[in-house]
């Protein structure tokens, strides 16, 4: 096959939403201009589990996803689609009969990310707060920033406002290899925690300010 022909056949996969992996989808969704009109229709079907305020529950088996950022949500929902992300009770929901392929990422995602944050999310019993501080101090200021507001550019999650039962789950599935799209310098940083390290840091980050 010829470069033109070869060229001609990925902008036609691009076109009808056929990609080789998460990361084509990710970057072809976030290229389009989103309709929050549209991602609120969609979200209909979310807020079965997330609420209709986007602030999940605050025993953790649903997370705070108001007020994340666009790109993040773009990129867990890419995964999840992808199988990349283990998350069985998000497939029904994640396929294109449901979304819409990348114009409907793309459009919940939006929704989702102007949706005033949770300024309450649940927390943990406060007993070790100084110590999960100071961890999350050496290890995770560098990517979550020091107020936890992640990063868009760099697709690192704002975790303020997050429930502490979800954050926890989260980092022992990092911790045990449970996350395949986990960041590796998160795994390194946390691999030989044990559980109660990993719930002080929970606890400390449960309670940073939202903004």
């Amino acid at each position: 096959m010829n470069k033109i022909a070869l060229l001609s056949l990925v902008c036609l996969m691009t076109s009808i939403g056929v990609f080789a992996n998460e990361l084509e989808e990710m970057a072809y969704a976030l290229s389009l201009t989103p309709d929050i009109e549209a991602g609120k229709k969609t979200y209909e079907l979310c807020a079965a589990c997330h609420e209709e305020n986007g602030w999940g529950k605050e025993d953790g088996s649903f997370p705070v996803i108001a007020g994340q950022h666009q790109s993040v949500i773009v990129k867990q929902l890419a995964d999840i689609r992808a199988r990349n992300r283990e998350n069985p009770t998000m497939y029904p929901f994640s396929g294109d009969d449901v979304l819409g392929g990348p114009q409907g990422i793309e459009d919940v995602a939006a929704y989702i990310a102007q949706l005033p944050a949770n300024p309450s999310p649940g927390k943990g019993d406060g007993k070790h707060l100084e110590q999960g501080k100071a961890l999350y101090q050496k290890h995770c200021v560098a990517c979550h920033g020091e107020d936890g507001a992640g990063s868009a550019a760099a697709f690192f999650p704002k975790i303020q406002g997050q429930h502490y039962a979800y954050l926890l789950r989260q980092l022992q599935w990092i911790r045990d290899g449970r996350r395949k799209n986990a960041n590796p310098v998160m795994l390194k940083s946390i691999k030989d925690m044990d559980d109660k390290t990993l719930q002080s840091i929970a606890d400390y980050v449960s309670r940073l300010t939202v903004k």
